[in-house]
């Protein structure tokens, strides 16, 4: 059972780095010097999401309520930036930036997790 986990892992971490790749591509403003910094961004991300992203929803929520849910694109793009600015050799130019590869990264990682018949 822990190396069937173990290979999601891996597999999911590449799914991400293959999306946040895609987001340099795509997204002016964002660059990574290389792909040891996909992959170590793509390992961040997953650790920012799983406990800074939880916080940020909360407190933001009369903010997203408000918006009708639009100020959780800016809660992730928030996300993005903060786990760009703990990777050495990846780049966010900004707020907007990084809202867009938030939102090009979670299209292409549900895009290939169709593909693959991952959840």
């Amino acid at each position: 059972m822990a190396d069937r986990k173990s290979g999601g892992f891996l597999i999911h971490t590449l799914v991400v780095a293959i999306a946040v790749w895609v987001a340099t591509q795509v997204v002016t403003g964002v660059s990574a010097s290389g792909p040891v910094p996909l992959l170590i961004m793509a390992v961040v991300l997953g650790l920012v999401n799983a406990i800074i992203r939880p916080i940020l929803v909360v407190l933001t929520l009369p903010l997203t309520v408000l918006t009708l849910g639009l100020f959780y694109f800016v809660v992730n793009g928030i996300a993005f930036v903060f786990a760009a600015a703990l990777v050495p050799g990846f780049h966010v130019a900004g707020l907007w930036a990084g809202i867009l590869a938030g939102i090009v990264v979670a299209i292409v990682s549900w895009l290939i997790g169709l593909v693959l018949g991952t959840s």
